[in-house]
């Protein structure tokens, strides 16, 4: 059992909603009690923290199961990796939170793992899924989550420096900037080279748009290198440098009054493709205060962008509030010239941006992150590089030998 040994990180997904539920999860939160804001890594050192709101007429029953799951995150059927005796966290305590946020939610519950009862346990490195459940009924499922355990078996270098595309000829030449992440490592004795699979790299906490550098491909921008003996490196080159993300800041009540708001105080924001990095961003992540606090209240926040008159596109706003994922429930509408959405915000600080994409039949296609926000070296940004390696014990299944995160400058 190497739970102390091992890694564990968390990133989370919103509330299912595909059928009426007498409880919704509000502002559903996960960050390590050493780092609140960034994709969160339990070490052994530290501990993992689960919170969230619930909103609903009486004290919620609830557990939260845990389980492995397969290359697509879809959890596994194998009997040999479904960690029965330690995958579930029984009858959540909940506490009612002040008066002020009644309306839109009653209740709160914050836990951390390794649990004190020793009911949850993470035998397996690689990816995992946890889902908050009726107490009773586990298939109604009100919120859930994906995270990984890594164990830290190979020791990786990485190295992230400064690049440019050579594909095309880009126009803005801003376009052709980006960071060429490189990977070197020794495979311990323990594990054949042949089942070593790939290096996935997630950018800022977008866990659903990851950087795969796989064996079995190679590219001008994306290939790996093998002694044939024991020592690899994987490389991209094609990382886009981007910019800092924006980020509303709606804590203080006393610039944001009522319960209708704008994101930004001057209520309109523009293109920044030619404008450097003013103020650093929380690298994707997102920040709440205490929930005791009579102020932490929920708001209706208004996002406005007037783009370039030459946007022929539809927009997007995506970040931290939903864990960085292209959405139609994000789409922004159109009026003179001006796009604009709100949405439901518990007091706090969210990174966000805009992207342009095209919709076909209900589809988000060809998305550009870049055209709203510029694309500049000037910026820091937070990588997290994983190892992926086909473990033919107890499976197949895919198992992650190493991690690290690195910072582009």
């Amino acid at each position: 059992m190497k739970l102390f040994s091992s890694l564990l990180i968390f990133f989370l997904v919103f509330p299912v909603k595909s059928f009426p539920q007498e409880f919704i999860v509000k502002s559903l939160n996960v960050y390590t009690t050493d780092n609140l804001t960034s994709l969160p890594v339990l070490t052994g050192g530290n501990k993992l923290v689960i919170e969230f709101d619930v909103q609903g007429k009486f004290i919620p029953n609830m557990n939260i199961v845990f389980r492995f799951c397969d290359k697509g995150w879809t959890p596994t059927k194998n009997i040999f990796l479904l960690n029965s005796q330690y995958s579930t966290y029984y009858f959540l305590d909940f506490e009612e939170l002040p008066i002020t946020v009644v309306d839109d939610a009653r209740y709160h519950h914050k836990s951390s793992y390794p649990d004190d009862r020793d009911q949850v346990q993470f035998p397996f490195s690689g990816k995992w899924r946890f889902y908050l459940t009726d107490t009773e009924d586990s298939s109604i499922v009100y919120a859930s989550g994906k995270f990984f355990v890594v164990n830290d078996d190979a020791e990786l270098s990485v190295r992230v420096k400064r690049d440019e595309l050579e594909d095309q000829s880009y126009w803005p030449v801003e376009l052709a900037k980006a960071i060429n992440v490189t990977t070197d490592f020794y495979l311990p004795d323990d594990f054949h080279p042949s089942f070593v699979d790939r290096i996935e790299i997630v950018d800022n906490q977008r866990l659903y748009y990851p950087v795969v550098i796989d064996r079995k491909t190679n590219t001008l921008f994306r290939y790996f290198k093998w002694d044939a003996n024991r020592s690899f490196t994987f490389t991209a080159r094609d990382i886009p440098a981007g910019n800092e993300f924006r980020q509303v800041d709606i804590r203080d009540n006393n610039l944001f009054i009522g319960k209708n708001v704008k994101a930004q105080l001057d209520g309109l924001e523009y293109s920044r493709f030619f404008l450097n990095p003013q103020n650093k961003d929380l690298n994707g992540g997102k920040l709440y205060p205490d929930y005791r606090d009579e102020y932490s209240t929920y708001l209706n926040v208004t996002f406005s962008i007037r783009p370039p008159e030459e946007n022929f596109r539809n927009i997007f706003l995506v970040g931290a509030f939903n864990d960085w994922k292209l959405s139609l429930d994000y789409l922004m509408k159109e009026s003179g010239g001006v796009y604009s959405i709100t949405i439901p915000l518990k007091r706090g600080i969210f990174d966000y941006q805009y992207v342009a994409a095209d919709i076909d039949y209900g589809e988000i296609l060809n998305p550009d992150w870049l055209v709203l926000e510029g694309n500049t070296w000037l910026n820091s940004k937070e990588l997290d590089v994983f190892l992926y390696y086909n473990e033919q014990d107890k499976g197949p299944y895919e198992r992650i030998i190493g991690y690290k995160r690195v910072k582009s400058q």
